[in-house]
């Protein structure tokens, strides 16, 4: 038998389970929980030693269903530890507390997510530490001139929120750890399609919210390291913060990604279609997504990724109003509008209330919408936003 590395579907359907001939049902059971009980004092003292392990201590420190996930991710990722927590904005800040003190200096992209942004301007102010925002596409040379002797943490997030700007994760990456400085990655977008620790990222987070649960219907995020060092930090942070996930939401979530390669591979397959549609349409001034040829950032896209998610930008000429876009949604009898994505329904949101730049990106000379692409017929898509783009002309001057 050969010794090659299973595939990704292969690995999503296996990591985390007992075994295809163990005997029982094909998922794990359901493991809800505060107390655990122990044989004896002596067992007690012996485990409680091992808080930074897999063991059953204590409820909130985790028990069967988070540690089989946890499995997932970190393969998934390939790393070598995982920890869940509540949510994916939970991953964020905990991580960043877990790396982060009074006097310390964090510098953040300009198009990162919404509520990271107010977490650095709220919570990490309070606490002394200065957040500072740099153009999302800057290079390493740029990156220097930010970098100061009390920056301790380098955040990435590629491509960016809403408005998708890739960021040269290695070469970024190389200069902060040169300086000795930590590199956070918001790999939300990315999922398995770019592996951070292979380009020089050292703590991953994302929000299993999206494509990991993929029914719109848990909030759970994850924190993955591939050293030692750094996942004591966060196991430390998220103990010392009371930071705990659902074991419902774990076992959905991991019932979520058994299915999650096939699911990614049709919506990559359908949003590429209806972008590629909307890219042609004398409406649209440009479309954001990463993975489309002659786009903004393919380039970098195509050199690291393995893949794309059906998340992207739809950028309107500059005639139309902010009111015309959302008129145009409120058409799309096929999109929700919401704010999150990666589940199995179509989403689209306009993005001008979405938007804060301090340090001079985001401008793309016209109104956006965000569009997330589901399991839809991707014609069915495309009759709907034709439609939609009907409303958008017709709309009153």
């Amino acid at each position: 038998m050969s010794a090659k590395r299973p595939g990704l579907n292969t690995r999503l359907s296996h990591a985390g389970r007992a075994g295809t001939h163990a005997h029982g049902f094909v998922n794990p059971p359901l493991a809800r929980g505060s107390t655990v009980l122990y044989p004896s004092s002596a067992e007690r003292r012996r485990l409680a030693a091992k808080r930074m392990e897999q063991e059953l201590l204590y409820g909130v420190m985790g028990g069967p269903n988070h540690f089989a996930l946890e499995d997932v991710l970190a393969e998934i990722e390939g790393g070598t530890r995982c920890q869940i927590v509540s949510s994916g904005l939970a991953a964020v800040t905990t991580a960043l507390l877990a790396f982060l003190g009074a006097g310390d200096h964090c510098l953040f992209p300009d198009s990162v997510y919404g509520p990271t942004r107010l977490f650095a301007n709220t919570m990490l102010k309070r606490l002394g530490i200065e957040s500072e925002f740099y153009p999302p596409e800057i290079d390493a040379a740029g990156l220097a001139a930010h970098l100061r002797p009390a920056t301790r943490v380098l955040f990435l997030e590629s491509p960016g929120s809403h408005t998708f700007e890739m960021q040269d994760v290695p070469a970024l990456a190389a200069a902060a750890r040169a300086r000795g400085i930590t590199v956070l990655m918001d790999n939300t977008w990315g999922i398995h399609f770019f592996q951070p620790f292979a380009h020089g990222v050292e703590v991953s987070i994302q929000a299993l919210t999206k494509y990991a649960g993929g029914h719109s219907d848990i909030a759970l995020g994850a924190i993955t390291t591939d050293d030692a060092g750094h996942f004591e930090r966060v196991r430390n942070a998220v103990l010392a913060l009371g930071q705990y996930a659902s074991p419902d939401d774990c076992w959905l979530a991991l019932r979520g990604v058994r299915t999650m390669g096939v699911r990614l591979a049709r919506q990559m397959d359908s949003g590429i279609a209806v972008a590629e549609w909307l890219r042609r349409q004398p409406e649209v001034k440009e479309v954001l997504h990463p993975a489309l040829a002659g786009a903004r950032g393919h380039a970098l896209w195509r050199r690291d990724y393995r893949g794309a998610c059906s998340l992207f930008g739809v950028v309107f000429q500059p005639r139309f109003p902010v009111a015309a876009t959302e008129a145009m949604v409120d058409a799309l009898a096929l999109f929700g509008i919401g704010a999150s994505w990666g589940g199995y329904e179509s989403l689209a949101l306009p993005s001008a209330l979405s938007i804060t730049r301090t340090a001079g990106s985001g401008d793309f000379g016209g109104p956006l919408v965000r569009l997330h692409i589901g399991l839809e017929d991707p014609g069915d898509l495309i009759a709907y936003l034709d439609r939609g783009l009907t409303v958008l002309r017709e709309f009153p001057p």
